[in-house]
Order: C-alpha cells, then sequence, then structure tokens
C-alpha cells in the first residue's frame, strides 16, 4: 500500500494539472451533488430517446391512434406520450439547470483557491525571486492561467463524466438491441480519441509559447500604466506603443499556429467517430429488413448513437482546453513550488534598544554569480545614527536589505542585539519580529490606493486620527492635511499618484514613524524633499530620538550633506565593503573619495 500511495503521489507531482484538480477535495459536498444530478441528466436523456423509439413503435403498430367506435380518430395515447415526453424534458432542463449552477459554482470557488495560494505564496517569496520575475509574469499566473485551469477542470469532469455516463448508457442500449450496432461504434470511439490524445504534448508545448508570449504583453501593459509620467515626459508614447504591437502580434502569431495546428489534426479523428453514424444507420436498416430489429429499437438507436458522436466530438475541443490547461498549470505550480530561500527563525530578539553587526558578508541577491556585497563587516551601536554614503551601485540598497532580510546574504553573520542583551544571529529570529522592530524604508515611496489614513494606519492598525497627525508633523508633512481637500480620509490613488514625490516620501516617513521600530533603517528617504523641508525632517527625527525611552537606533543612507550631518558617524562604501568610516569632520580631511561624494 505505501508504495502505491507513493507512486500515486510522484503521477500527482508529474501532472499539475491533476494537482489542481485535488483541490476538489475541498469542495466534495458540491462536487458529489452535481456528479448525482448529472448522472439523472444522463439517464433522463437516454431514456427519452428510448421512449421516443417505444413511441415510433407503436405508432408503427397502429396503437398510438385508434379508430373508435363511431368511426373517429382516438388520440388519447398519443397525448399521454407527448405530455410524457414533455414533463421528462423540463424535469431534465430543471436538474440540468440546477448542476450547471454548481458547477459554477464548483468554478469559482477553485479559482478564488487558486488565486489567494498564488497570492500567499507571491508574498512568501524572498525579494530576489520577484526580482528575476516580473510583475506581468506574476499577474498573468493570476488571471490568464487560473482562468484556463478552471475552464478545463470544470469542463473536464463536468464533460468526461457526463460523456462517460452517455457512453456506457448508450453502448450499453445498442449491447441490448445487437452487440454488433454496439462493437464498431466502440472501436472507432477509441481509434479516435487515441488520435486525439496523441496531439496533447503538442498544444501544450504550443500553449506555453502563447503563455510566455503573454507574460511579455501583460508586463508592457503593466509598465505603460505604471511608467505613464516617464513615457510621457520623454514622449516616448510612439515607441513603447511601437513594442507593445510587436509583443502582441508575437502573441498573435503564437495563437494562429496553436489554432492551425488543431485545424489540422482534430477534424480526421472527429471524422473517424462520426463514422458509427454510418455504421448503425446501415446495420439496423439491415436488421429491420429481416425483421430482427424493430423500427422503433432503430429510431432510438439513431438518436442515442447521434448523441454519443455528438458527445465524443466535443472531446476533440476539450482535449485542446485540457492541453492549454496543462501549460498554465505548469505555470501555476512553478510559483507554487517555489521553495522561499528566507524562513522564519523561532528565537525572539534581545530585548532593549537594538544595534546590528555584520561580520564578512558577501552577497549575490540575483542568483546570477555577480557579487554585489564582499567580505563587508561593520558595527551600528545601539542608540547611534549612522550614515551611509557611496556611489551608485556600490550596495547601499542591498544592504538595507540585508538587515530584516528581505534578501539573504550568501556568506557572513548578521547580528541584531547589543553588549549587555546579546547578539543574535537574523536567521535565527523570528521574522515577524525582526521585521516589526527593525525597519526599513526604501528608496521607492509605494502608497496602495486608499485613503491616507489607511495606508498611515499599516505600521499602526490601532493608531487614532491624532497619533497619525502627529507622525505627519514629525516628518515634515504637517501642512499636508490643509491641502487635502477630505484630510486623512483622502484617497491617494494608485501608488500614490495624487501626491507629489516629496509628499510622498514625507507620506512613508510618517508611516516609518508609526511603527515604532528599535532599528529604523532609511534608504534616501528623504532625496525629494527640499533642504529647508528635509531640515525640518531631520530635526524631529533628532528629537524623536531624545524623547524615546528606548534609544532609536538609525542607518540613513545618504546621498546629500544636509542628510549626513544629522549622523554620529559616516560609512563610506566602495567596491561592496567599507572603504572608510568616521566623523564627518575627520573624513572631509582625510579622505579625498568621500569629499568627492559629498561634493566638497
Amino acid at each position: 500500500m505505501g508504495v502505491r500511495e507513493k507512486s500515486f503521489g510522484r503521477f500527482l507531482r508529474r501532472s499539475p494539472l491533476l494537482r489542481c484538480l485535488a483541490i476538489y477535495g475541498e469542495m466534495r459536498g458540491r462536487f458529489v451533488l452535481t456528479a448525482l444530478l448529472l448522472t439523472a441528466v444522463t439517464i433522463a436523456l437516454v431514456a427519452q430517446q428510448v421512449l421516443v423509439g417505444r413511441a415510433v413503435q407503436e405508432a408503427q403498430q397502429g396503437r398510438l391512434v385508434r379508430i373508435g367506435l363511431d368511426g373517429d380518430l382516438d388520440y388519447g395515447q398519443a397525448w399521454v406520450w407527448v405530455a410524457f415526453l414533455i414533463g421528462l424534458s423540463l424535469a431534465r432542463a430543471i436538474v440540468q439547470y440546477g448542476a450547471g449552477l454548481l458547477s459554477l459554482s464548483i468554478g469559482q470557488a477553485l479559482l478564488t483557491t487558486l488565486r489567494e495560494r498564488i497570492l500567499v505564496q507571491i508574498q512568501r517569496l524572498d525579494l530576489a525571486y520577484h526580482w528575476r520575475h516580473g510583475v506581468g509574469e506574476m499577474v498573468t499566473r493570476m488571471t490568464r492561467d487560473a482562468d484556463k485551469v478552471r475552464d478545463a477542470l470544470i469542463n473536464f469532469w463536468r464533460q468526461i463524466f457526463e460523456t462517460g455516463l452517455i457512453v456506457a448508457f448508450s453502448l450499453g442500449l445498442l449491447c441490448l438491441y445487437s452487440p454488433w450496432l454496439a462493437l464498431v461504434p466502440l472501436l472507432l470511439l477509441f481509434a479516435g480519441v487515441a488520435m486525439l490524445w496523441s496531439e496533447a504534448d503538442a498544444l501544450v508545448a504550443l500553449d506555453r509559447r502563447i503563455g510566455d508570449a503573454y507574460d511579455a504583453v501583460t508586463q508592457d501593459l503593466s509598465e505603460g500604466v505604471n511608467g505613464v509620467r516617464v513615457i510621457k515626459a520623454f514622449s516616448l508614447g510612439d515607441s513603447r506603443a511601437e513594442r507593445f504591437r510587436r509583443h502582441v502580434d508575437l502573441f498573435r502569431g503564437e495563437a494562429r499556429a496553436a489554432i492551425r495546428h488543431a485545424s489540422r489534426k482534430v477534424p480526421l479523428p472527429q471524422t473517424i467517430i462520426a463514422l458509427s453514424h454510418a455504421w448503425v444507420l446501415g446495420l439496423g436498416a439491415w436488421m429491420v429488413a429481416h425483421a430482427t430489429l424493430g423500427l422503433g429499437a432503430l429510431v432510438a438507436a439513431l438518436l442515442v448513437v447521434n448523441t454519443l458522436v455528438l458527445r465524443i466530438e466535443g472531446i476533440g475541443r476539450l482535449l485542446q482546453v485540457i492541453a492549454d490547461a496543462r501549460a498554465s498549470a505548469a505555470r501555476i505550480w512553478e510559483v507554487l513550488d517555489a521553495r522561499p530561500v528566507i524562513r522564519s527563525g523561532d528565537r525572539p530578539l534581545p530585548a532593549g534598544p537594538l544595534g546590528v553587526r555584520l561580520s564578512k558578508v558577501s552577497a549575490s541577491p540575483l542568483g546570477d554569480g555577480a557579487t554585489v556585497l564582499r567580505d563587508l563587516s561593520f558595527e551600528v551601536c545601539p542608540g547611534e545614527i549612522v550614515a551611509l554614503v557611496g556611489t551608485t551601485g556600490s550596495g547601499k540598497s542591498i544592504l538595507t536589505a540585508l538587515l530584516p532580510r528581505l534578501v539573504e546574504a550568501d556568506e557572513g553573520l548578521i547580528e541584531i542585539g547589543s553588549d549587555e542583551a546579546g547578539w543574535l544571529d537574523v536567521r535565527s529570529a523570528d521574522l515577524r519580529e525582526l521585521r516589526r522592530r527593525v525597519h526599513v524604508l526604501p528608496q521607492e515611496s509605494f502608497l496602495f490606493s486608499d485613503t491616507l489614513a489607511t495606508n498611515l494606519r499599516l505600521c499602526a492598525p490601532d493608531g487614532t486620527d491624532a497619533k497619525l497627525v502627529d507622525a505627519l508633523e514629525k516628518a515634515a508633512a504637517g501642512e499636508l492635511l490643509g491641502r487635502l481637500g477630505e484630510g486623512l480620509q483622502t484617497r491617494v490613488g494608485d501608488r500614490g499618484a495624487t501626491l507629489s514625490g516629496g509628499q510622498r516620501q514625507r507620506v512613508c516617513l510618517a508611516r516609518a514613524l508609526l511603527a515604532d521600530a528599535d532599528l529604523l533603517v532609511l534608504d534616501d528617504a528623504t532625496s525629494a524633499l527640499d533642504a529647508q523641508t528635509e531640515r525640518r525632517a531631520i530635526d524631529n527625527i533628532r528629537n524623536l530620538r531624545a524623547g524615546r525611552s528606548a534609544p532609536l537606533t538609525m542607518l540613513i543612507v545618504a546621498s546629500r550633506l544636509s542628510t549626513v550631518l544629522i549622523a554620529d558617524r559616516v560609512m563610506v562604501m566602495a567596491g561592496g565593503r567599507i572603504a572608510a568610516e568616521g566623523t564627518h569632520d575627520a573624513l572631509v580631511q582625510g579622505n579625498a573619495h568621500y569629499r568627492a561624494l559629498m561634493g566638497l
């Protein structure tokens, strides 16, 4: 039993579409009910066709319409048959309608579950994964690919289940009339389905190419919306539109290639299956002529085989849908199976103020062998404010991402704590607590498409309006409320589009201050502010530092002299390591590289 279970597990892992189908286990009740309804619909359909044959047989024998004693025609038996068949049709339609509604609800539940799992997994994956995979790729997984899997699975179990029942009942009925009526359609059925199935892998490969082309279209569309200011500022509309057209043309070309392939390969097996019509008609007519089969039975057999052929012909389209979905399911599971590089530890951070200590740290976050940080070592003591300066591309932003483990170091040791409370390797720390007490304000000022208050409360869910206003004042953004028509309830638009760059930076700074972290990392977080506003924000941060019960430790990535002057100490990065450190005055006197960076 254990070997069989392991083999079945390996089979599931090799079949992404079946792994998606396994999600149906969470909807077992609705699935069983729908299957029962579909069984009833199929039985009613076959029964209706048999009854039509019986009615024809009675008409042939003169029992459907009779001549009364007075010479008038008696249609009573005919009306009984009509009423019975209409009632059966109405009942079947009602049951089929209920089965359709249940199928739709199952499909929506499956789609919701798939998208939720993809979103949760995307949030779990580290930044390096997102740097390697674009936004368009992630959006495609949650939209086109998830939709294809949903449609295929709904059609798969409905059509395969219904078709299986129809094949079983139809061939069984034909066999009752004559085994020879059932044998040839069965052989033709196997031959046609085998030919259709042989094309599945080719269709999967074609859909993978369509999916890759669609990724490029989605990525272009996303960049065209998010980068509309840059596109307009540099008059890039025509070139971006031309780039988009090329990607759309590529997508259209791949789609046409798949359609051409299906158009060449699918009709032949469908024609082979359709030969069942000719066989049943020819053999049935011969049997009627030799009085071994009644006319009503022949009519019923033709109706049954017609339904059988129509359903089997639909399998050709279904197999194409399933082939497409296999490719989409594989792309979805590539995301769901990706293992997060960063896993949470279980140890709490040391109590009290926090410092940070790095020892011989190296990092190549993209995993392409390009090392950004090399043998990096330094220490920031609790309560200290340290400025970090360096040329563009020297690794400053990667360094800030290492502290809360947004990316992982390849070598070396990163510790958080203090000499008094002890030091803890960040890989052993509880990830949620680490990111709560070590807060990084990134270079990108990102705001969600919601109200100002909602964006601020991301770091302080229970914060009162007064607390939010106080944080804005400390971030030198107090006058912003007077310019917004609805104050804290003003919607800031997509990515904060209704605010200027400097306003977004100050709102993000206020949000970071609300986090009340013990170690605050600012990655060039005031670069869009004018000198006077930056001076106010920096003075407020100084006062915040002095007014806290526990000292606030700050690491500030800076590119302007006014920002550096807040620091107790300055570290200069070059070539992925600390090239020099000391006070501002000492570096001005003794380091030419620092003077050049600061424009002195």
